[in-house]
């Protein structure tokens, strides 16, 4: 087996031809890796796309809607069980390794969310455990807004998931029906939350919700996708007009979950959740702020009132009601942001996309310099529609431009910002949506 049987298997599930080259390139990476680290052929192999967010910033984990696609870019994973207990992982792409023999703590960066995927999976499902030889590298930019750290832990979870038979336990059975209830239990893993009658813990402690893992387990190549969440419900999707293209700009500013940053991210979630206790104190309790707000067309006028009369030690009222303000917008331009997309309704989408960057920076407040200019330079260069997308304080921003010059788009965007902001780490490519997580044939 090669990297390029390998990807060219991937085209069958969607993935754009134009990435085979780099998909082989990563697999062959992987089954070097393999063959160096574990002496032997492996039995699994998985592909695992980043995600992306187009509209509905910060809405997933408060009951709200949001576009979410595939990108063609992702994880390529390689594995093979072993006869012991000892679980090793290795990036290929830069031969970092770990070894679990049994529960750890104190890892950081990647190794923190293996241990966290790898000792819940243990625990939700007791006696379950074995070994593994687990390679894996990746072509997403790293801490680039695209959810590489979720993408890891769906791909690690998948696959001690296959090599543990996990799908015939009778925990299994009764909690993961469907994937949608998967992506639910797979997020929950990062956020330490439990899930139906499997314990939660810690996590890897961000605050987040299900969005991404929706995007990479459910997304169909060429579309994009509308989600609610809590609980996760499929809403409609649409295809991209043939005439139009993705274009990703990573900003070269990561977009880390940890110290400082893991603060401000943890920050807006906690915000989304202050409202929702505030609501529920008064009110008939709801199970999101989403559904708070749906009881009714009042509803949020209560919750302004509510707001302007609090006590909550660390917000201010004007906080609250900027976070409140945001959610709002940002949540109901979801559905006319999809109708957009399926009309091919270019002007529409202009609108919506300007509004919600300008929303990101003003009310919700995770935009950094460099994030704000990337967008206003996809404009200057001819995109009719950028906006940026995922946990802010850097990452990303997607433009939408005209097939025909997407690859002279994208290299005029990356030049300018590159020339403006002095960030060499920046990178553009095109991202016609691609497949969701798919378990290749060795």
């Amino acid at each position: 087996m090669t990297g390029a049987a390998l990807a060219e298997q991937l085209t069958a599930h969607g993935l754009d031809p134009d990435e085979i080259p780099a998909t082989a390139a990563l697999y062959n990476t992987a089954l070097d890796g393999f063959r160096t680290r574990a002496a032997r052929t492996p039995s699994h192999a998985l592909w695992v796309p980043g995600r992306l967010e187009v509209f509905g910033k910060h809405t997933d984990y408060a009951g709200g809607r949001t576009i979410v696609a595939a990108v063609p870019r992702g994880f390529a994973f390689l594995a093979s069980a072993r006869g012991d207990q000892l679980v090793q992982l290795l990036d290929a792409g830069t031969g970092e390794r770990v070894a679990f023999e049994a529960e750890h703590a104190g890892f950081t960066g990647w190794r923190h969310y293996a241990e966290v995927a790898l000792a819940r999976l243990a625990r939700n499902f007791p006696g379950a455990r074995r070994g593994a030889d687990i390679v894996f590298t990746s072509n997403l930019p790293r801490a680039s807004g695209m959810s590489s750290s979720s993408a890891l832990v769906v791909g690690i979870a998948t696959i001690l998931a296959q090599l543990w038979s996990l799908a015939e336990r009778t925990e299994w059975q009764q909690n993961i029906q469907d994937g949608s209830a998967l992506a639910t239990y797979l997020a929950s893993i990062e956020n330490g939350s439990p899930f139906g009658g499997l314990e939660g813990d810690a996590g890897v402690g961000t605050h987040g919700g299900s969005e991404d893992h929706a995007a990479m387990l459910l997304s169909l190549p060429g579309e994009v996708s509308a989600y609610s969440f809590v609980p996760i419900r499929h809403l409609d999707r649409a295809r991209v007009p043939e005439g139009w293209r993705f274009v990703i700009g990573s900003s070269g500013v990561r977009a880390e979950k940890t110290g400082s940053a893991r603060a401000a991210y943890n920050r807006l979630s906690e915000g989304a959740g202050v409202l929702l206790r505030l609501w529920n104190s008064h009110q008939q309790p709801s199970r999101s702020l989403a559904a708070a707000l749906a009881r009714d067309t009042e509803a949020a006028d209560r919750l302004r009132e509510l707001i302007r009369v609090s006590d909550v030690p660390g917000w201010t009222p004007d906080a609250l009601e900027r976070r409140l303000e945001h959610f709002r917008k940002e949540d109901a331009r979801v559905p006319e942001a999809l109708q957009a997309v399926a009309a091919a309704e270019v002007a529409r989408l202009t609108g919506l996309s300007e509004a919600s960057q300008r929303d990101a920076h003003h009310l919700l407040g995770n935009q950094i310099p460099q994030t704000v200019g990337l967008a206003e330079l996809a404009r200057a260069c001819g995109a009719f529609a950028a906006s940026s997308f995922g946990a802010g304080f850097g990452g990303s921003v997607w433009a939408l431009v005209g097939r025909e010059r997407a690859r002279t788009f994208a290299a005029r965007w990356l030049a300018d910002y590159r020339r403006e902001y002095q960030m060499k780490e920046a990178v553009t490519f095109i991202a016609t949506p691609g497949p969701a997580v798919a378990e290749l044939a060795l």
